[in-house]
């Protein structure tokens, strides 16, 4: 079993991947400004209360861990505006984990980052432009800035995220000619992350992930 960094553990797939890791068995080190305030009645979970932003809080949150998962998001109130959080976020993160040894980062940004972004249907192209276009530009950045790392890095692409249990049924589309948005559980992209913390064969890659429903 891992030792695990949950980054942005809070809400959101963060919270997700914290009950799914630790109901794998897993230790679970759970960091979020709001850490104390984190519902979780999982045995072997960790509350750590820090800012992602602080170089200080994060190099103690490493220590001792095996795995990071970050998760980072921002509130939709904050989207019209400037966005820098996931590009300043993992400029301190990246050199951190690097000085610990901690090598394996499991990064969560979403379908529409980097190269997937040629994917978007045309459609798509200017709703998604309109109102993701600034977070979009900065997880650009924060992919582009884990690409050049040595780290054992996975982007993890999600669609447009739902709530609800994991269903288990989705698909990882790793390859350019398959990337297609599509509607996936935020439970089902924990399942994915938790899987990946003993796997490799997604190492170096970035995925997107989608429900087996009909794509949209």
């Amino acid at each position: 079993m891992a030792h695990i960094l949950v980054i942005g553990a809070s809400q959101g797939i963060g919270l997700a991947t914290v009950k799914a890791a630790a109901a794998a068995g897993h230790r679970v080190r759970a960091f979020a400004r709001s850490a104390n305030a984190i519902a979780v009645s999982e045995p072997g979970v960790e509350r750590c209360p820090g800012n992602a932003l602080n170089a200080r809080d994060i190099e103690a949150a490493l220590a001792g861990v095996d795995v990071v998962v970050q998760a980072l998001g921002v509130p939709f109130r904050d989207l019209l505006a400037p966005v820098r959080l996931f590009s300043d976020a993992t400029n301190l993160l990246v050199p951190a984990m690097e000085k610990a040894g901690v090598r394996r980062l499991i990064a969560v940004t979403g379908f529409g980052a980097g190269d997937s972004r040629d994917a978007i249907s045309p459609l798509q192209r200017l709703p998604f432009r309109l109102v993701f276009g600034r977070a979009y530009d900065d997880k650009d950045a924060q992919e582009m800035r884990i690409r050049r790392s040595p780290l054992d890095w996975t982007l993890v692409r999600p669609g447009v995220l739902t709530g609800g249990t994991a269903t288990g049924r989705y698909r990882v589309l790793d390859t350019p000619s398959s990337w297609r948005n599509g509607l996936i559980a935020r439970a089902d992209v924990a399942q994915f992350i938790v899987r990946q913390i003993a796997g490799a064969d997604q190492v170096g890659k970035a995925v997107v992930l989608i429900s087996h429903a009909l794509p949209i």
